[in-house]
């Protein structure tokens, strides 16, 4: 039977005021007890220690205060699921009857409920631990900033491998942090580090996304039945996180809301306190649908994960688990005519099976949807009546849940929101890195086999005659003699494909390599006067306003490994763009690691064509739909923007060996190629002159950063300021 509303809302403010009595004014006794400590206490031992350059003592608190947050919200999950039925014996006594003691019974109800989770808090946290700590040390840790500290200070502690995690785990979420991305680039080449360090100590809270990048993985492959298996994991694995954030919701301390109007009583506090909890709750959905170090969440994460499950299980021959995904999204858009005409679809397709034709959606969907509609509407009813703010996570969100006298606004709010996302679908199709296609190309020989209107895209041209043929010969020959001992790979299978081998050399190995007598000077200096070459053809098509550098340069060969190419699907590089990361579904490229951001301009320096595939291809932002092909031949030179307009991969060498020259410039001064640099050094020692275009750069300070995401807001509300270090560089 229904109760009433005030009711509940004063039995749960008095019960919120039974748990917080149980903590309020008790000191920390530390973990002497066993119990957990106040971890934000552990935090500042660790900052003080830290700036008093006690690295052992500094090191030991902050893992400590890290540790210490993750065991709290283990233990606040498992007291809310240890009395998630607690007082629930007194449910068939909760009648209406004139007189009755319904009220009573409904208040005793919730006392259990939170005498149980007081007593499962007090078993495992000290009274110190359980109060809510402060909106700073909630952003410090939001922003992992105690990986910050941590990384440099096991770097003066020697422990390099522990150093490299910690400044991972703070990238992944920082990823414009531009001193960082400097460490992780040295502890790279430190004595050591292996690759094993550069793992995210936070990857427990964002397993969905790793599903989720697992899943698209599988699509682009076609290999339906395995990414059916992810999107499913993807599906649970957020409703568990959604799930475990709502719990931390109900089981953390709670502050009162501010006190804005003096005549306030008890329903009308408990009212909004109990408002805020759900509101909380609601706000889970952006909190998990959000990747870290974004500042906006992906918008209808569960339906877009239904969407694409439904569409995995159709191709991979799950009729029925198609048709129970694609009701479960029906409970989110009931009207979407996409939807109900692939439903009918599926119905057709399973003609004589009833029982697949009428199965279901999901319980946990549906359960998801009923619980968020009963509370959005509790909302929205405390928006229109007690004056309550609340911001709707949601674009599924029916209007008959939003009362008659807020709609007007409501429908303006969202024509607005839907307005900011058709602008900002266009503002993706246009490229803004200040290169402009169509300037003149300055050497004798070179000309202009392909521009933007032949390659049907935007800062995207193809030059023949860069090279002579003994140019080419003579780079091809280096490559055979040193490629397989440049890098590292010495040959190995290629980190894209399993069925070709991959080489390379950058400018530095090839004049160490030189050095040693292995490979002929003059072939290790053409090899970097070629790519002054490049940069001097593209510097001026690309009319760059600004300085170009060098960001890297490398050579690279890849090689089919025979017999393994039968009925091969896979390509030799995937669908990606060069400084952003590509989501084909959404058709959004952000700007974040692991992508090279500082990158501006790609080119590709072909050496030859006496192999089979391998060719480059772009295509639309869905990485499905082809512009433009490019066929290898020696001294042919691709040149474009590296940004969201260029989605480009390569087509599976199928025999032969395929080399070329891949080079990425930047504008900004402090990425560029010091390897590079070096070995101009050391040319520049011995007395040797090198072949250099001169870079003029217009200020003489650098440039500032850009920003890590292109496709964000510029600024964070309420950003506060990080507690630095001053020791971010190593």
């Amino acid at each position: 039977m229904a109760l009433g509303a005030a009711a509940v809302y004063v039995a749960l403010g008095l019960a919120s005021l039974s748990v917080l009595g149980g903590v309020c004014g008790a000191s920390a006794p530390g973990s002497l007890s066993g119990l957990l400590p106040p971890y934000d206490e552990l935090y500042y031992l660790g900052v003080r220690a830290y700036f008093k350059e006690e690295w052992e003592r500094a090191a030991e608190h902050l893992e400590k205060s890290i540790s210490t947050r993750q065991a709290l919200r283990r233990t606040r999950r498992r007291c809310h699921d240890e009395c998630s039925t607690a007082g629930d014996e007194l449910a068939p006594g909760l009648g209406t009857e004139k007189g009755g003691s319904w009220d009573l019974l409904v208040l005793e109800w919730i006392q259990q409920r939170a005498e149980c989770i007081r007593f499962c808090l007090g078993q495992s946290v000290t009274p110190a631990g359980q109060l809510p700590v402060s909106m700073d040390i909630e952003y410090e840790f939001g922003t992992r900033n105690p990986y910050n500290f941590l990384q440099v200070t096991y770097y003066k502690l020697g422990k390099l491998q522990k150093a490299a995690t910690a400044a991972h785990t703070f990238f992944v979420a920082n990823p414009s942090h531009l001193e960082m991305r400097n460490n992780i680039e040295k502890y790279r080449r430190m004595s050591g580090v292996t690759e094993d360090a550069f793992n995210d100590r936070e990857r427990e809270l964002e397993k969905h996304w790793e599903f989720y990048d697992a899943a698209t993985l599988a699509e682009s492959t076609s290999d339906w039945t395995r990414a059916v298996e992810r999107w499913k994991e993807c599906v649970n694995e957020t409703l568990k996180q959604t799930d475990d954030c709502r719990a931390q919701c109900v089981v953390a301390s709670q502050s009162f809301p501010e006190e804005t109007d003096s005549t306030e009583g008890v329903y009308e506090k408990a009212a909004a306190l109990t408002l805020s909890l759900l509101s909380c709750k609601q706000m889970c959905v952006s909190l998990v649908s959000m990747r870290p170090g974004r500042i906006s969440p992906q918008e209808d994460f569960i339906p877009l994960q239904l969407e694409h499950l439904h569409i995995a299980q159709y191709k991979a021959g799950d009729l029925k688990g198609a048709v129970k995904t694609l009701r479960s999204l029906l409970l989110f858009y009931p009207t979407d005519p996409d939807s109900l005409s692939n439903l009918q679809l599926y119905s057709e397709s399973l003609e004589g099976d009833a029982e697949a034709q009428d199965t279901g959606p999901s319980q946990e969907i549906a359960s998801y949807v009923s619980r968020a509609l009963a509370e959005k509407k509790l909302l929205y009813f405390g928006v229109e009546n007690l004056d309550f703010k609340f911001i709707d996570p949601d674009l599924w969100t029916p209007e008959g849940i939003v009362p008659e006298s807020l709609r007007e606004s409501w429908r303006a709010e969202r024509e607005l929101l839907n307005e900011k996302l058709k602008e900002g679908e266009k503002w993706l199709e246009v490229d803004d890195s200040g290169f402009y296609a169509g300037g003149p190309v300055p050497l004798v020989g070179v000309t202009i086999t392909m521009d933007d209107l032949a390659m049907n895209g935007t800062n995207r041209v193809v030059l023949d005659g860069v090279l002579s043929q003994s140019e080419c010969d003579a780079v091809m020959q280096l490559a055979s003699v040193a490629a397989s001992v440049g890098d590292g790979y010495k040959g190995r299978r290629s980190p894209h494909t399993p069925h070709e081998k991959f080489e390379g050399l950058t400018v530095l190995r090839a004049l160490k390599l030189a050095q040693d007598g292995i490979v002929n000077q003059s072939d290790a200096r053409l090899l970097h006067e070629i790519g002054e070459r490049a940069r001097t053809l593209l510097h001026s098509y690309f009319r760059s306003h600004s300085a170009l550098y060098f960001a890297y340069t490398h050579l690279v060969c890849r090689s089919a490994i025979p017999g393994h190419q039968d009925g091969r699907l896979d390509l030799s590089h995937p669908v990606h763009v060069d400084n952003c990361i590509l989501e084909p579904e959404t058709r959004q490229c952000w700007r974040e690691a692991p992508a090279f951001t500082h990158r501006d301009l790609s080119a590709i320096l072909y050496l030859n064509e006496d192999f089979e595939g391998g060719e480059l291809f772009f295509t639309d932002r869905d990485a499905k739909t082809v512009t433009a092909r490019v066929k290898p031949s020696c001294g042919r030179l691709v040149g474009f923007t590296s940004g969201p307009v260029n989605p480009h991969g390569v087509t599976a060498v199928t025999a032969g060996r395929r080399c070329a020259l891949a080079l990425w410039f930047t504008t900004e001064k402090h990425h560029r190629d010091m390897e590079r640099e070096q070995a101009e050094a050391m040319w520049a020692a011995d007395g040797q002159s090198v072949v250099k275009e001169d870079q003029e750069d217009p200020d003489s300070a650098l440039a500032p950063a850009r920003s890590g995401r292109s496709q964000t807001s510029k600024g964070r509300s309420k950003e506060r300021e990080r507690v630095t270090s001053g020791r971010d560089e190593l």
